[in-house]
């Protein structure tokens, strides 16, 4: 049995906290994956595991166990990271979790032209509009967009992540421009059900940070079918300009409330901490953030907006 292969095994098992988790990030079985830790127990004589048919735990001497086989896999992984950071290009396989929208506009035509500067990186991508859990589902790097950081990782900021307020023009010739933030109360305005504040718009006012109550008939969990609705005529949307950035400069899509600036978050990669930052990772990430730029592409182009910008982290 090779020893440091099955003590990786039993680290990615207690890492994400079960072998069928373990299993999709060494894309391995999870038969295969229960097998090794059940041949390294018999050769310890111990119960690495506490084992039941909805989670495993590590026990008393599986724990110590750990503490010793996390160092020494780290160490050798860093070992190789150490020589493969000064010879040779990034290669191996790359495993990224984005959101859903974001990714198929943007990280999906990023990844394209990067994939052709990197051949010998594969890429495995996850879109979905819930917060992966990076450790535990075996990613070795996360595009996020949000407020608020993961202490337990690395947050790389690739740009600022401008909103607008929006709406047609057959809406608004129907009910009405709002010509104050007061006037959204008696519009149809589109919520999106993911976030808490849903019905509660943050917006900016002369450097002055606001709640704006916000209510209609329609809320949705992806910003594509808000989008939609808004485009039909539906209602008002606050949307990030990723999103409605080619339908402001075509004039399906106008702006409302030119002096209120909504709320801006981050877009940034996230990654788990390491001494030696993986080449593949870091190819990645630069790559994202050149493709991008400072000051998004989509922003840039929009050039009936004027955004202001927090600075970087």
């Amino acid at each position: 049995m090779d020893k440091l292969r099955s003590m990786s095994v039993f680290v990615r098992v207690a890492d994400s906290g079960g072998f069928a988790s373990a299993a999709r990030g060494l894309q391995m079985s999870a038969s295969a994956i229960s097998k090794i830790v059940t041949e390294l127990e018999e050769e310890l004589g111990v119960r690495l595991f506490a084992r039941t048919t909805r989670q495993v735990s590590l026990t008393e001497v599986g724990r110590t166990y750990y503490d010793h086989c996390a160092r020494i896999v780290e160490d050798v992984h860093q070992a190789d990271e150490s020589v493969t950071q000064l010879t040779g290009e990034p290669r191996g396989l790359l495993r990224i979790s984005a959101p859903m929208t974001f990714g198929n506009l943007h990280v999906v035509p990023a990844l394209t032209a990067f994939m052709r500067a990197f051949p010998e990186i594969d890429v495995d991508l996850s879109l979905t509009d819930s917060f992966s859990d990076v450790i535990h589902e075996g990613f070795d790097v996360a595009v996020r967009i949000a407020e608020h950081r993961d202490s337990n990782l690395i947050a790389r900021r690739i740009c600022a992540c401008a909103h607008a307020m929006c709406a047609s023009p057959a809406y608004l010739e129907e009910f009405g421009d709002p010509s104050v933030l007061e006037d959204l109360v008696h519009h149809n305005c589109l919520g999106y059900s993911l976030t808490r504040t849903s019905m509660d718009w943050r917006v900016n006012i002369a450097g002055l940070a606001q709640s704006v109550p916000a209510q209609g008939r329609f809320k949705a969990n992806n910003g594509d079918a808000l989008l939609t609705m808004a485009l039909e005529g539906t209602g008002i949307v606050l949307l990030p300009t990723f999103m409605t950035w080619r339908h402001l400069q075509a004039g399906s899509l106008v702006r409302i409330l030119p002096g209120v600036r909504p709320r801006e978050l981050d877009i940034c990669a996230l990654y788990p901490h390491a001494r030696h930052l993986p080449k593949k990772v870091r190819a990645f990430v630069d790559f994202l953030a050149d493709f991008i730029g400072p000051v998004p592409y989509w922003d840039r182009s929009t050039k009936d907006v004027e955004i202001t910008y927090a600075k970087p982290l």
